[in-house]
């Protein structure tokens, strides 16, 4: 799995978003903070729009603003709709399987899939929120580890 600019530019969008809670960005604010085009984040804000994490206004006082609380932003799902499968290879994908060559007996499948299944879990426990209060957490064993810069 390789995440693409856009779906680093559509994290930063909603980190940014994130950070001015309720408030209307004008995208060449927006733009400014996430070092992001402003002709590419217009196509990036209406992948979110479309996912129906983001709403814009119009206007002169018009702009972009989070439409969901930060808490319920999974980041797993934004990356899935925006970069596809987070599957590393397409024979250990679960959405878009493509055999491959070595389909019966492949030793390298069960690794593919133990990365897709972490890559997985850690984007579905992750929230815009938690990246807003800068936590990432892990499972170790049965607890959760935070992780704080």
């Amino acid at each position: 799995m390789k995440i693409s600019s856009r779906g680093e530019y559509a994290l930063r969008a909603l980190i940014v978003l994130g950070q001015h809670r309720g408030s209307v960005m004008k995208i060449e604010e927006i733009s400014k903070k996430t070092l992001v085009t402003v002709n590419y984040l217009e196509k990036i804000l209406l992948q979110l729009k479309k996912q129906k994490l983001v709403t814009s206004k119009r206007g002169i006082s018009g702009g972009y603003l989070l439409l969901k609380e930060p808490s319920e932003i999974i980041i797993g799902e934004v990356v899935r709709n925006i970069e596809g499968p987070l599957s590393p290879m397409g024979c250990a994908s679960i959405t878009k399987y493509e055999p491959c060559e070595l389909e019966e007996g492949c030793l390298l499948k069960p690794l593919w899939s133990l990365v897709r299944d972490t890559i997985a879990f850690v984007l579905e426990q992750t929230t815009l929120e938690d990246l807003l209060e800068n936590r990432v957490r892990l499972l170790k064993g049965e607890d959760f580890v935070v992780f704080k810069k």
